[in-house]
């Protein structure tokens, strides 16, 4: 919100001293967030004045139009003398008031003025556009002001150049502050001054004869103020004061009845509409989107609406998207003039509309349509209801004052019954909060100048105003009487904290599965947990999959992304996918977070208190309405794992490092990962692995189907794994180092031959068993199939390490364990030692 100090004046009397910094100080120290302070104004030097056309001379022969004017400017160049200049711009005729710039003065840039000559003449000063004077960015041609000002004025006054603006970022529970009335109350408050509430005007009211309004939905439009202005001059323009605080606002001046709405608007914050009577076809109705409607908006843009769009029609079907955009079958027409007799036509007969819409219908609508509008985005914070009558008022009175119109006596007030909200609070709670002594009598001027009324001793009884939404509990209260009296005045002191107890068992086993990663190469990313259908589907998922239902969010960010995520894979895969496209190809990186799986029945979580702590009831309610959320471990890798060099060729990622990558996560968690081959989508069927610890599944692993790679467009063999690591911890345990022995290690290798269709991972659990607790650690080494192990055979390597705690290991102890290891794997799963 763009705040000029000169607009700001007219509201509050602040001292003739204060500078723009002083009120944006004053303004940050009450809550707001003053950005900048623009100066305008201060690079312009006079003689500025007005000029009036005396005559103008055409010079041909130039590439351009070119021409020679002497113009009365009063007796501002010190002679009374006619002024000559050379102008290029042609929107002006003898008789025309302008913008001079006389020898001396100095334009933003800097750009001296000075008499010259060019185009074999002298010119002695300039005609001045608007963006040559900082205005604004028009440059079609030089300004032409209204023809009562008298040649030789002070244009630097007249103009309203010198300024200052303070531009201030309104957060959402702000939206009141979107207005030079909610600022304006909140520079009051903060000097101690009173308001001139511009919203305090004298209203008529509601009446039967005016313009019929039909409200379909109460819900979306809980209020609806329609009033009528006829006779009005469609050739009226917009005095240089109305469009002058548009500009410094940061609003283009359109033309006088669109220029009313925006001034309204800003002044009062309630948005308005005008309509061209003569184009509004029977009542106006505010409804939802039917199937098939469209609105050709006034940006010219055809939409298609939704259902839950909230529209502004009339017989003909929609005309106005509600709280965003008009349509352009109502709008106003622009003035044109007869050639012949210079008669001007265009609207002349105007309904205002200031009505006020629900916010999430609003914003969703904006969004929904691509469509941010001035009016959307103070609906979608909040507008104050009871305004609509007063801004309606205000526009009228500005129709009849400028443009001549003649106010009808019709006045249409729908309004929706609102229940009186009242907040009890201790007169002491904002004490108790910031720790400071303000009292009873503090605290309830304090509220007053928020807007609220106050009534009651210890205990207030306190009724926020109308365009306060965001206060609701008492601590919305307190928080506004220790924003006032100044978050500086706040004591300082140390807070007296419990002695902790450090992480939990669960935190430590989450901060080492990322150590152990990061250690073993990997890069950790944090990825958006939203999802939408496009994501299951690049994942190949089936249509019936699990995965597929997800939490919805009411108010998405994308709403080609409503869900959140089941699966870290979405937004691990998507990860990589920009490094590659950025030309980063070498890849390994981890995410560890939260997934979010609804339960079979969906339950509303309650509204928890804010003054207390929460009962247990209370708490175990909520959780029972959350979803469940595990928290899980991915990886994706992709190109060199070991890079190519002068050393010699490197070696690829493939399936085995993603399976590799699991047994990291399972030795940080201290348990035992059985590896088994699996088919679970999104992994190529012949190169997935299922992760068990016991019989449990807690993951998968391995290469990504070649279908899942080209939909995503990841580079061929990509890799990944996901596993869960509350299912890794769910017993709790707590990890520690393995034991160490000084007595030396007795390595056995063996070999076996099993039918090709026997999984390693139980020829491995079967040597473990028979190997007994001498058995320290057990590693497959090679895999081999051919003629040497036979049809339908393979051959398993293993190397066995054994090891005593006590005592050093005989060779025919080490020989027996490895014997008993063999035994075992035979009696499982067949298999034979290779050679025997």
């Amino acid at each position: 919100m763009r705040v000029p100090l000169s607009w700001l004046r007219e509201y509050v009397d602040l001292p003739a001293g204060e500078t723009g910094r002083d009120v944006a100080a004053r303004l940050v120290r009450a809550g707001l967030e003053v950005e900048t302070v623009e100066q305008l104004g201060t690079d312009i030097k006079g003689p500025l004045v007005v000029g009036e056309v005396l005559s103008i001379e055409e010079l041909s022969g130039f590439k351009k139009p070119i021409r020679h004017c002497f113009l009365n400017v009063g007796t501002a160049n010190g002679t009374g003398e006619p002024q000559e200049i050379v102008c290029g711009a042609t929107n002006f005729q003898v008789g025309d008031k302008v913008v001079v710039i006389l020898p001396g003065g100095v334009l933003p840039g800097p750009f001296p003025i000075s008499a010259r000559q060019t185009y074999g003449h002298t010119s002695a000063g300039m005609i001045c556009s608007a963006r040559e004077l900082g205005m604004g960015d028009d440059h079609n041609g030089i300004i032409v002001l209204p023809p009562e000002y008298e040649a030789g004025t002070d244009a630097l006054e007249l103009l309203q150049l010198v300024d200052e603006v303070l531009d201030i970022a309104v957060t959402p529970d702000r939206g009141y502050c979107l207005s030079m009335r909610g600022v304006a109350r909140e520079a009051a408050a903060a000097y101690g001054l009173p308001l001139a509430d511009p919203a305090l005007l004298d209203v008529p009211p509601a009446n039967a004869y005016g313009y019929l309004v039909k409200v379909a939905d109460p819900v979306g439009c809980d209020r609806f103020v329609a009033r009528t202005v006829t006779g009005v001059d469609p050739g009226a323009k917009s005095p240089i004061w109305l469009q002058r605080r548009l500009q410094k606002a940061g609003i283009r001046p359109i033309s006088l009845a669109v220029d009313i709405t925006n001034y309204v608007m800003l002044e009062v914050g309630q948005p308005l509409h005008a309509y061209d009577r003569n184009r509004v076809d029977g009542p106006i109705q505010v409804r939802r989107a039917e199937a098939g409607e469209t609105l050709t908006t006034l940006d010219g843009v055809k939409r298609k609406l939704s259902a839950e769009d909230l529209l502004i029609c009339d017989n003909s079907g929609p005309i106005g998207l509600a709280g965003v955009m008009g349509g352009a079958s109502t709008e106003i027409l622009d003035p044109v003039v007869d050639a012949e007799t210079g008669a001007v036509t265009g609207t002349t007969e105007i309904i205002v509309e200031a009505a006020h819409f629900e916010p999430v219908a609003i914003a969703r609508a904006a969004k929904r349509h691509k469509l941010p509008s001035e009016a959307s985005k103070r609906f979608e914070r909040g507008v104050d209801p009871e305004a609509a009558r007063a801004a309606a008022q205000r526009a009228v009175d500005l129709l009849v004052l400028i443009a001549g119109g003649t106010a009808e006596a019709g006045v249409t007030d729908i309004a929706a019954p609102h229940p009186v909200r009242t907040i009890p609070i201790d007169a002491d709670l904002p004490d108790r909060v910031a720790g400071a002594e303000y009292g009873r009598e503090t605290v309830a001027r304090r509220l007053q100048e928020v807007g609220c009324s106050v009534v009651g001793a210890d205990v207030l009884e306190v009724t926020p105003p109308s365009w306060r939404p965001d206060l609701t509990d008492p601590y919305d209260l307190a928080e506004e009487v220790i924003r006032l009296e100044g978050y500086d005045n706040v004591p300082a002191r140390m807070p007296v904290t419990p002695p902790g107890r450090g992480l939990s068992e669960a935190q430590r086993f989450h901060r080492r599965v990322g150590v152990a990663l990061a250690g073993a190469g990997y890069v950790e990313i944090n990825a958006y947990p939203f999802v939408g259908d496009a994501s299951f589907d690049g994942l190949g998922l089936d249509a019936d999959d699990a995965r597929r239902r997800t939490v919805k969010l009411v108010n998405p960010l994308n709403d080609a992304e409503p869900g959140l995520r089941t699966t870290l894979l979405p937004g691990l895969l998507g990860a990589l996918r920009r490094n590659v496209g950025r030309g980063n190809t070498d890849l390994a990186i981890f995410e560890t977070g939260t997934v979010f799986l609804p339960k079979a029945e969906p339950k509303v979580a309650p509204r928890l208190p804010v003054d207390r702590r929460p009962t247990e009831e209370q708490l175990a309610e909520l959780n029972a309405a959350l979803p469940d959320q595990p928290r899980r471990v991915a990886v994706a890798l992709t190109g060199e794992r070991l890079p190519s060099g002068w050393w010699g060729k490197g070696a690829p990622s493939g399936w085995a490092d993603a399976v590799e990558a699991a047994r990291v996560v399972a030795a940080a968690a201290g348990v035992e990962l059985t590896v088994r081959q699996a088919q679970y989508a999104p992994w190529h069927p012949g190169r997935c692995a299922e992760l068990l610890v016991g019989e449990e599944v807690v993951g998968h692993a391995g290469e990504l189907h070649p279908r899942v790679v080209k939909a995503l467009h990841l580079p061929e063999r990509t890799s990944a794994m996901e596993i869960d690591l509350d299912l890794l911890f769910e017993d709790g345990r707590r990890v520690s180092g393995p034991p160490v022995s000084a007595y030396p290690v007795a390595t056995q290798d063996v070999a076996l031959i099993v039918d090709a269709g026997v999984h390693a991972a139980d020829v491995e659990s079967a040597l473990r068993e028979g190997a007994g607790e001498l058995l320290e650690s057990l590693r497959l080494f090679d895999v081999f199939t051919g003629e040497q192990a036979g049809a339908g055979k393979k051959s398993l390597a293993y190397t066995l390490r054994f090891r005593a705690a006590d005592r050093t290991l005989t060779a025919d102890e080490a020989s027996a364990a490895r014997a008993s290891a063999v035994a075992v794997a035979g009696e499982r799963t067949g298999a034979v030692l290779r050679g025997a």
